[in-house]
Order: structure tokens, then C-alpha cells, then sequence
């Protein structure tokens, strides 16, 4: 979306970073602060207001990773102007401060190339219905996932086997299809599979404190991890509005840029118009449609579900099953 600002010397770049109010663009290798053009937020904020489930009030138009076009301001900074289309958006739901509040899609990054949470092998445990609430909303958002566990060194016994349920997990996940990596930033191990799948891309990074992301990112990068940490100290742990987001560059061969997202205690999983959480669920999708009520069926306790028949089978887990079943009742 453009605004009617004339032409002037004009420039595009990336949005790297977002505080209130301020933008740092990046274009041809510098940095430049920029503000939103008042003309264009007020464009912003009608569109957002005319869409169903929409609260334009809280609704911060610019993100991390926007394309966008600016004009040199008189005060030094750069003047937003237009925002180019968005070839896809990274979203949560946002938290409802009083029971008559309507939640509202709060995006976390766009224009992304995959969504990779990070869990810890133990200290503390895997929670696997947050992972699932990750997956479904990268399904949601049609970006490919990449689970990363840390702190393999602490899930291992004296003869170096994975802990008997951490491995049922993830030959569960790799058999769902998401590649699902193990590392240590202690021994080293997996660091180079962690290398060769962000390098060349944007990542946007899922996880709760002290799931090990800091020594995870500093063993990748000396220093990364540490300035990912400072800017999290600044949005605050557990909050489900932040007001700070940045893109961090990774200096490998082929490049890359990471977006940390702070430790929140809960996931708000939003689904945009004409979603369906069951597709979002890949090992269902099989089975969609075929149950006695079609399409309709909610996979819960009707007559004839291929999916309830699939779970007793086998062919689906019980816990992903039991995970679904709880998004649905949120959404």
C-alpha cells in the first residue's frame, strides 16, 4: 500500500528492526531510522479496521521484514511511505486482557523463509503441545518448519543413548515429515546440520527461556546469542506484546538473518479465514474427508472419524491427536 507522497528522492529497504514508533531500514549495506508517514498509517489502520476479528488500535501496521519505501525527512530521518506486498506473515494471538476483549492478530515477522522452534532435550523439559501450537501455526502461515532440541549432552546416558521418551518424540516428528535436528552447544555435536539450515535464510526463532538459545546462537556465532539475549531483556520475558523485534545478519558464507522471538509463557494460535486446524496437522490430512460427516466431522467423538480410527490404529499419536482437540476448543 502507497500513500500519494510525491516521488522525491526516494529509496526501498528492509525493516530490521522495530521500536515504538521507529524503524531501522536497511538498504545497499547502511542503516537509516525511519517513521511512519501519518498519511500511511491512517491508509493502514482502515484497512485493518475493515477486516472481521481486526483491532486496529493495537495493531502496529509495520513489521520486521516489511519491504517498504521511504523518503528523507527534514529531521534527519527517514519518512515510510509505502509498503510493498508481504509474500507471507508469521502471526500469534494476542492476549485478552479482560474476558469482553476480542483478541486480534498480532505478526510477529513477514516475508520469512521458515519457522524453527527451539526446545531443550531437559533443564527444562520438552513441552510438546507448545511445539505442536509452533507447527500448526507454520502451517497456518504455509512456511516449513525446522525443530532444533538443544542440550542433547544432558539427555544422554553413559553409553550414549537418547532418553527412551525424547526419542519416541522425535521419531514421532521426523516421521510427520519436519526435520528435526539434535544439538549441543557444550560437545558441539549438530552445530553444523544447525549451519547449513539457516544460512541462506530468514529464520524466525520459537522458544521459552532458558531453552538454551543463547548458547545455541553464540556457539553458531560468537556474540549473536548475546545480543539477541539484550534485546529480549528490553521487550520483557512472558509479555505478549513487544514493542522491540530485530533481524540479526549471520555471518556465514552464504548469509542469513535470524528473528528471535522473546520467551512468552503462552502461544495464542490465530488461524486466518478459510484455515481449517485439521489440515494444519499433516499426518491427518489424509484421512480429511473421509469420515462419516466429511468434512464437517470435528474428529472428536462422532460415529465414524477416519481420524479417530487412524489414531487407534497407529498411524496417528494419541498425543498429537489430544493436542488438536485442545486447539480446537480455542479457536
Amino acid at each position: 500500500m502507497q500513500t500519494d507522497d510525491p516521488p522525491g528522492d526516494s529509496w526501498t529497504g528492509t525493516v530490521i528492526k522495530k521500536t515504538t514508533g521507529i524503524y531501522t531500514v536497511q538498504t545497499d549495506g547502511r542503516y537509516q531510522l525511519c517513521e511512519l508517514s501519518p498519511r500511511l498509517r491512517t491508509l493502514l489502520a482502515a484497512e485493518a479496521g475493515s477486516r472481521a476479528h481486526r483491532a486496529a488500535a493495537h495493531l502496529d501496521p509495520i513489521a520486521v521484514g516489511d519491504q517498504v519505501r521511504c523518503l528523507q525527512s527534514g529531521n534527519g530521518n527517514g519518512l515510510i511511505v509505502e509498503l510493498y506486498p508481504r509474500r507471507n506473515h508469521f502471526s500469534r494471538r494476542s492476549a485478552v486482557p479482560m474476558p469482553t476483549a476480542r483478541p486480534y492478530e498480532q505478526v510477529i515477522a513477514v516475508n520469512v523463509d521458515q519457522v524453527v522452534p527451539v526446545f531443550a532435550a531437559a533443564e527444562p523439559p520438552p513441552k510438546w503441545n507448545m511445539l505442536d501450537r509452533y507447527l500448526v501455526s507454520a502451517e497456518a502461515a504455509g512456511l516449513p518448519a525446522l525443530i532444533i532440541i538443544t542440550k542433547l549432552d544432558l539427555a544422554l546416558d553413559n553409553q550414549g543413548h537418547l532418553d527412551a521418551e525424547l526419542a519416541e518424540a522425535v521419531a514421532e516428528y521426523r516421521r510427520i515429515g519436519y526435520p528435526l535436528l539434535l544439538v549441543s552447544a557444550h560437545t558441539g555435536q549438530g552445530l553444523t546440520e544447525v549451519l547449513q539450515a539457516l544460512q541462506g535464510r530468514i529464520s524466525v526463532l520459537l522458544g521459552k527461556s532458558g531453552v538454551g538459545k543463547t548458547s545455541l546462537l553464540n556457539a553458531l556465532q560468537p556474540g549473536l546469542g548475546l545480543r539477541v539475549n539484550a534485546v529480549n531483556q528490553v521487550t520483557g520475558k512472558g509479555k505478549h506484546t513487544t514493542t522491540n523485534m530485530e533481524m540479526f545478519p549471520l555471518e556465514f558464507t552464504a548469509g542469513g538473518w535470524i528473528i528471535d522471538t522473546p520467551g512468552v509463557r503462552e502461544f495464542g494460535l490465530w488461524l486466518d479465514d478459510g484455515i481449517a486446524l485439521d489440515w494444519c496437522f499433516p499426518e491427518m490430512r489424509p484421512f480429511l474427508g473421509a469420515c462419516r460427516f466429511g468434512l464437517s466431522c470435528a474428529h472428536d467423538q462422532e460415529p465414524g472419524c477416519a481420524v479417530q480410527a487412524a489414531v487407534s490404529a497407529g498411524q496417528i499419536h494419541p498425543r498429537r491427536w489430544q493436542n488438536y482437540l485442545q486447539l480446537r476448543s480455542e479457536v
